[in-house]
């Protein structure tokens, strides 16, 4: 696995990450008005982010051609 993701990506990534898993959690306690399926959705799009972000390494990125990391970075 090549690393394809830059830091500003990353930080991206982890806060709306974050921002989703909170409202996940929110909405399992029934504190958020969305409907009960928005809590596993929004739980594993923010386990996605977070993963990507630690990993530095996006599978989406890697089949589109994208790559937000600098040369000097790797």
């Amino acid at each position: 696995m090549n690393v394809n993701v830059g830091q500003a990506d990353k930080t991206v990534r982890t806060v709306v990450g974050a921002l989703a898993g909170v409202a996940a959690l929110a909405t399992l306690a029934g504190t958020a008005p969305l409907p009960a399926l928005a809590a596993p959705v929004l739980g594993v799009g923010a386990l996605m982010l977070l993963v990507t972000a630690y990993t530095g390494f996006c599978g989406l990125y890697s089949v589109l051609g994208v790559d937000t990391c600098p040369a000097d970075a790797r």
